[in-house]
């Protein structure tokens, strides 16, 4: 079994609903094992800034996916919560969920990045990682609690 991390962040609807949902319905796929789970907390966006606030979480994952297979679970979990990718990029969404380090690997292929290539950037990824595991390696980067020490 593999270690994985990913972000949550829902800006439409009944946001809670759709991180809940979103995790329930990771849970019960086959080789995924949600292990633990930040507190909910309200961001504001970033890049396209005209849209609600988000909603965003973090989540530990076991699992026995290899990464581009995780990643395409995650985004059929986005399909099945009615994520569409219509309008801007960064804009509104019903549910976000983003692949944000596996097991310390680190790939570079078309639609698949890891570590998430801006996840040294986004205090509203790095605040809910750091609260699960402080001392999670983002490779190439540093600890989680390194890498939100320099956004301060």
């Amino acid at each position: 079994m593999a270690g994985a991390a990913i972000g949550l962040g829902a800006n439409l609807g009944d946001r809670r609903e759709a991180l809940w949902q979103a995790l329930a319905l990771l849970g019960a796929r086959a080789g995924v094992e949600v292990v633990a789970v930040s507190a909910f907390r309200e961001t504001d966006p970033v890049g396209y800034l005209e849209q609600p606030p988000f909603l965003n979480a973090a989540a530990l994952l076991e699992t026995s996916l290899a990464p581009r297979e995780l990643l395409e679970t995650l985004l059929g979990v986005e399909r099945e919560l009615g994520r569409t990718r219509e309008g801007p990029r960064f804009g509104p969404r019903t549910i976000d969920l983003d692949l944000l380090v596996y097991d310390g690997v680190v790939v570079d292929e078309p639609g698949l990045e890891l570590p998430h290539p801006r996840l040294h950037e986004r205090r509203f990824a790095l605040e809910p990682l750091s609260e699960l595991d402080p001392d999670l390696v983002v490779a190439g980067r540093g600890t989680v609690s390194e890498l939100l020490a320099r956004l301060d």
